[in-house]
């Protein structure tokens, strides 16, 4: 069997043998606005949740500090409660809420929106697109002439992603990691030619993405100033480009249209396209909290997760990364070396080894590589931009999630870049780096699901000390509970 075709099967396996490990549960006002509005959309027709605040609010769901305020008290231009939550999710969930309703209907359960089989199906939703994110990585991956199957269940493990797939699904974090995956394989697709149905389907996922979580709009920029750049190329010497030009208008079009939806919803609810007035009073744009987000030990998105420096590291030895021939590709299409370095590339399987040059601005990595870069600098400015960039009481810099792909595509270049022989020390020293930050992710997933940790800050000394001492000791009770009792980790959490 080829090996590739291995590879998929098992990491198929491996996400539906994960499958009973995902919890069906809301208990955050932010998983209520997300589910809200598929809930009144599908059962009400319309975008007024406030029945929805209420029912979560009556049964002691939703009982966090300013809950009943923000969102039954509180109104938004138009007279409606306030929701800052956006569509996207609600668009992903449909199929499978919508399983959830036929499995309602007949096994007796409530047809109310509410009863097990609805959240079942949002929460089965958000896993299903989490592996899809790993999925469109590994293609994106690919791409760029990188074996990523490892690379992305070392990161499906060893980052937060986890956390969102199976403890705590409801969230935004696992679809828009596959908004932002869907976007980045697109644009690795498209870059080739920047043909004008590349750029159509290009603003379409770009437009989804934005409207799964509207901070992703902001790696379409790392798209843009790689097409610009390629149409430079193409003006050098000539005197127009009206291809380029007409591309551009039909990629602007197709995420006008797409965006419609999520534009028709800010209107109704706020009055205006956009989000709610007091979003814009919680964001300072001179991002002061940009290191804090990286290195805070009690926030930062590297303590939580040190696994994204060494994936960043990977991203800017991309350059230097091996190289496969895009898929469907042969290595005609490739020029010989006119100078500098030769770089050996992979050959096809029965094929030789060849030495050339990537020759296209399709392979020319190291401009993928500053486009990648570029994506994740605006994501740490927004996430030191935010008045609540510690995210506490949540797990992890979860705002960062949406970087999976790229992270992913980080420790494909950095695992390629290692010496070959099993023997080399940097090698081994390098495995075990990123063993030990799996396992911390791990081990930090289980401490804040089980209430071991303080929810509100890391404490890295004692969060350690529990990671290697208290959870082994604890080990087989806790898997004990998670498979046969996991309502008891949330009898009494906040």
């Amino acid at each position: 069997m080829h090996i590739a075709r291995r590879q998929w099967i098992l990491l198929i396996v491996l996400f539906a043998l994960s499958l009973p490990a995902v919890t069906a549960r809301i208990y955050s006002s932010d998983e209520i606005q997300y589910f809200a509005y598929l809930r009144s959309l599908w059962f009400d027709r319309d975008l007024s949740f406030e029945n929805e605040y209420q029912y979560f609010y009556d049964r002691g769901i939703a009982r966090s500090d300013g809950y009943h305020e923000t969102f039954l008290e509180r109104t938004t231009e138009t007279g409606r409660r306030i929701n800052f939550a956006t569509l996207g999710c609600a668009i992903l969930w449909a199929p499978f809420y919508g399983a959830g309703d036929l499995v309602a209907r007949t096994t007796g359960a409530s047809v109310d929106g509410y009863s097990k089989p609805y959240v079942a199906g949002v929460a089965y939703g958000s896993a299903v697109y989490g592996f899809l994110a790993i999925v469109l990585s590994i293609l994106s991956a690919r791409r760029l002439g990188l074996n990523a199957f490892l690379p992305a269940i070392v990161v499906w493990l060893g980052t937060p992603l986890l956390f969102y797939m199976y403890v705590a699904p409801p969230f935004s974090h696992a679809c828009s990691a596959f908004g932002v995956a869907l976007f980045i394989y697109v644009w690795l697709r498209v870059r080739d030619t920047w043909s004008t149905r590349g750029l159509i389907a290009l603003g379409a996922a770009a437009a989804l993405m934005t409207m799964i979580r509207e901070q992703d709009a902001f790696f379409a920029v790392g798209a843009a100033l790689d097409f610009a750049w390629a149409r430079l190329l193409v003006l050098r010497g000539a005197r127009s480009d009206v291809r380029g030009a007409v591309g551009v208008v039909a990629g602007i079009v197709a995420f006008a249209a797409a965006f419609t939806p999520q534009a028709a919803a800010y209107l109704i609810l706020n009055g205006h396209v956009g989000p709610h007035s007091s979003v814009g009073h919680k964001m300072n744009w001179a991002a002061p909290h940009a290191l804090q987000v990286l290195f805070s030990p009690e926030h930062g998105f590297f303590v939580w997760t040190p696994l994204a420096l060494i994936a960043l590291v990977g991203v800017l030895l991309l350059p230097q990364a091996g190289f496969l021939p895009p898929e469907g590709g042969n290595y005609n299409e490739f020029l010989p070396p006119k100078g500098g370095r030769n770089r050996r590339i992979l050959p096809p399987e029965g094929g030789s080894y060849k030495f050339v040059r990537v020759a296209s601005a399709f392979r020319r990595k190291e401009q993928v590589a500053l486009c990648l870069l570029l994506m994740v600098a605006l994501q740490i400015y927004i996430g030191g931009s935010v008045e609540s960039w510690t995210v506490a009481g949540a797990f992890g810099q979860r705002r960062f999630i949406a970087l999976t792909s790229i992270l992913i595509i980080g420790v494909a270049a950095l695992t390629d870049r290692l010496p070959a022989s099993p023997r080399q020390s940097v090698k081994i020293v390098a495995a075990a780096v990123t063993v030990l930050a799996v396992y911390w992710n791990l081990a930090l997933s289980a401490e804040f699901a089980i209430g071991l940790m303080d929810r509100q800050k890391l404490e890295p000394r004692k969060n350690a000390y529990d990671a290697f001492v208290t959870l082994p000791l604890q080990g087989p009770s806790l898997a004990y509970r998670y498979l046969f009792d996991r309502a008891s980790f949330y009898k009494h959490a906040p």
